[in-house]
């Protein structure tokens, strides 16, 4: 890299990935600097979550460029890929706990599959993680037993729990009430300062977006149509952002 980019953790450029005949991206780019905290905006099925798997390496590209810390993620051994993916944390739609485990052991299997920590250290990290989220009283409790708001505080929980430089959120306020929801967004705003992680977040929140977003993209037809702040995009005369953002009060 030359010094012009060391600040820039992830870039993406000139993407393409399809399913059978279907192109879903067609020609995405985004660089995304250190400590940045970066959107992806747009409707329902439309190619968001697909981008965020291949930044990734749970889906590969059929073009295009993607380098995460300065690696070229697209061709990545196995290997390499899981070592990468240890400085990566990733929020799923739906929190993907392990119904079977405690919330404990949840929290504790990514230390335990990836750290060399010990048993004490893990309690402390485990119970330091719920503090952060609120959720200490939780520790024992089954996913079964959890609310929706819970399982995204104990997801966002267990994706940091490991210290990651990158965070990629995958529609984290999906589901949720307005004041779940903006609980959630302001958690993540939270974390994100305190461990000066940088991150992606797909979704079609737009308080969600107003609350975190740094920088805004906004995903129609394969490619990012526009980016900005959110108030620069909230201005635009584009019809297809003005639609999107004239919810907004």
């Amino acid at each position: 890299m030359n010094e012009a980019r060391n600040d820039i953790l992830i870039d993406v450029r000139d993407v393409w990935k399809s399913f059978a005949d279907l192109d879903v991206l067609t020609g995405v780019s985004m660089q995304v600097r250190s400590g940045s905290s970066d959107v992806i905006l747009g409707r329902s099925g439309i190619g968001k979550s697909v981008l965020l798997k291949s930044i990734v390496g749970l889906l590969r590209p059929e073009r295009g460029s993607i380098e995460v810390m300065g690696e070229q993620v697209i061709g990545l051994k196995t290997k390499e890929l899981n070592r990468l993916r240890k400085s990566i944390g990733y929020v799923f739609q739906y929190a993907a706990l392990y119904d079977s485990l405690t919330v404990r052991e949840n929290l504790e299997f990514p230390l335990r599959k990836h750290t060399d920590a010990g048993e004490e250290e893990i309690t402390e990290r485990v119970f330091e993680q719920l503090r952060l989220v609120g959720l200490e009283h939780a520790v024992d409790k089954m996913p079964s037993e959890l609310s929706g708001g819970m399982k995204k505080r104990i997801g966002l929980a267990r994706a940091i729990i490991k210290r990651p430089q990158i965070v990629l959120y995958d529609e984290p306020t999906a589901g949720l009430d307005p004041i779940t929801a903006r609980e959630i967004s302001e958690l993540i705003l939270s974390l994100e300062e305190q461990f000066g992680i940088t991150s992606i977040t797909v979704t079609h929140d737009l308080e969600c977006a107003r609350i975190i977003a740094n920088q805004i993209y906004i995903l129609d037809g394969g490619t990012f149509q526009h980016s900005g702040t959110f108030d620069e995009l909230k201005m635009s005369e584009d019809p297809y952002t003005r639609a999107f953002f004239q919810v907004v009060v």
